[in-house]
């Protein structure tokens, strides 16, 4: 499936970048994150610094993601958090 990665990376105002979908369960473990029990979206849409935060959205519009963290170690792999958990998280704030 195709997504925009909006933020503003490195202070660049309303950038939105293009990509894929990777997979739909990446584990925390697997992001580099193990002590965080949680899966990510990957996507090759460029989520750089000040990215995070921002939406990660479909072709339909649809908010499918929070853009999240990048492999420090790899180029061309970001992760978002799925919309559902958090909305599920928020609830909890």
């Amino acid at each position: 499936d195709w997504v925009i990665a909006v933020g503003n990376p490195v202070g660049l105002d309303n950038t939105v970048t293009l990509g894929i979908v990777s997979s739909l369960n990446r584990s925390s473990a697997e992001v580099g994150i193990p002590e965080k029990r949680l899966n990510f979206i990957q996507t090759d849409a460029a989520i750089n610094p000040g990215n995070s935060g921002g939406p990660l959205v479909n072709e339909f519009g649809q908010v499918v993601g929070i853009n999240t963290a990048i492999r420090a170690n790899a180029e061309g792999i970001g992760f978002a958090i799925p919309i559902d958990r958090a909305k599920d998280i928020t609830q909890q704030l």
